[in-house]
């Protein structure tokens, strides 16, 4: 399996935070050590248990680096074990070990955030907004990252860590739009026109994995953030509106003229991931909507033939009149860990403030992973799109979700399976919107 596929399955709407089984949270980068057997520890052990996925070692071998520096003494005082359990059984295990108060001390979180939910109803899981701020190290989370997990679990408060932070937006080949006169694009109106400008002169103006449905999706929420304001799919969830409503049909009008206009290139619905990141790094579409977890791929040298450095980053743009901000980044957590709260002592406040200290500078560091921990010291050899993304994430006051993150598991397939229908201008923007609302009606 490529690391591009890897990354599309997990961050594929219909699987990452929402999605089917608990691969939702998988990062798929290999094993991990401990027994698999997955049982869990309790508070007074005399050590500080962690409990991952075994696809995602990440995680782990951050911890065991932080365990011989930035949290040595905590290391001391309470030796860090761990121990796995498969991604396909992540949610099932997790929620009997709940049941059982059988949590470790930490865990990455539950895969779907209704389950989420349960744990924080229950009292299962640790309110980190006030342990972290008891500790003085509330300043240690990115605040797009703080908003991203905060507006996942829809409580107010921070009940995960973020140890990946993936923002979206337009990447866009910088060669192409100079050679045609195009700006990088502020309004929606600007970029429609810069859509057209490109492909009047050949240049297919967007590449996009319409075979997958939520890249094309992915815009419509963008969209309904942009014109509506940041609550506005929450209202949806809570029943306050519904996706028919004309204002949130106008969003997938405006997708959907795009693929009438022909802007997403010939047989769209029959691109995948790999096709359409392809056909962007081999210089053959302008614009690429996509998340941060791309930039594998922008700095492959081999997969990257246009050059790093001729790849640039726009936030999705505003609307004219919308009531939403640019400044609003649509964002994921990608893998949340969280605490048990039954399990927190002396020992688990020590190991959770020096990672809030550590853990930004250490992922990135070992692993190039990009957190939603402030990072004090960056490689100094970081890739242009690495250290863009890293501008993007300190300068993002706040963030916004996607279009299906709380949408049911039945109105999320049904949304990304017509994803390609809004792409290559055979469903309107209403007949998608009630395929979703739906779904989403029947639970």
């Amino acid at each position: 399996m490529t690391t591009a596929t890897r990354r599309a399955r997990r961050l594929a709407p219909a699987i990452a935070l929402i999605g089917v089984g608990a691969l939702a949270l998988s990062a798929c980068s290999g094993g991990s050590g401990g027994s698999g057997s997955g049982s869990g520890s309790g508070a007074g052990d005399g050590d500080f248990s962690y409990l991952g996925q075994t696809e995602n070692t990440t995680i782990i071998t951050t911890l065991e680096t932080l365990a011989g520096d930035q949290c040595k003494a905590a290391a001391d005082a309470a030796p860090l074990t761990s121990d796995d359990i498969s991604g396909t059984q992540w949610d099932q295990q997790l929620q009997l070990l709940a049941s059982q108060d059988g949590l470790s001390d930490m865990q990455m979180a539950a895969g779907t955030p209704a389950l989420m939910s349960e744990f924080i109803d229950g009292g299962k899981v640790l309110d980190l907004s006030t342990a972290l701020d008891d500790l003085g190290v509330s300043d240690r989370l990115v605040p797009a990252a703080e908003s991203t997990v905060k507006a996942l679990y829809g409580d107010g408060a921070l009940y995960a860590l973020p140890t990946e932070f993936n923002i979206e937006g337009f990447w866009y080949n910088k060669e192409l739009l100079a050679d045609n006169g195009v700006e990088v694009p502020e309004t929606w109106d600007d970029l429609v026109d810069a859509a057209t400008t490109l492909k009047d002169a050949g240049v297919q103006p967007f590449a996009t994995a319409g075979k997958d449905g939520w890249p094309v999706t992915r815009l419509v929420g963008d969209y309904i953030f942009r014109t509506l304001g940041a609550d506005a799919l929450q209202k949806v969830a809570d029943g306050d509106a519904k996706l028919t409503d004309p204002e949130y049909v106008a969003a997938a009008d405006a997708v959907a003229e795009l693929g009438t206009a022909g802007y997403f290139g010939d047989a769209v619905g029959s691109i995948d991931y790999n096709a359409s990141m392809n056909l962007f790094l081999t210089g053959k579409a302008a614009f690429y909507y996509m998340g941060s977890w791309a930039l594998a791929n922008f700095n492959d040298e081999e997969q990257n033939q246009i050059g790093v450095d001729n790849v640039g980053f726009a936030r999705f743009p505003a609307v004219k009149g919308g009531k939403g901000s640019i400044d609003e980044v649509p964002a994921n957590v990608g893998i949340p860990v969280m605490f048990a709260e039954k399990n927190y002592d002396d020992e688990s406040a020590a190991w959770l403030k020096c990672i809030a200290e550590g853990y930004g500078d250490t992922a990135l560091n070992d692993s190039g992973v990009v957190s939603g921990f402030v990072v004090d010291n960056p490689p100094t050899d970081l890739p242009s799109t690495t250290q863009a993304v890293q501008e993007e994430i300190a300068n993002a006051p706040s963030s916004v979700l996607w279009f299906e993150a709380l949408f049911t598991p039945k109105a999320t397939g049904i949304s990304q399976n017509n994803g390609a229908g809004l792409a290559n201008g055979s469903l309107s923007g209403e007949e998608f919107m009630k395929l979703v609302q739906a779904a989403n009606d029947e639970g």
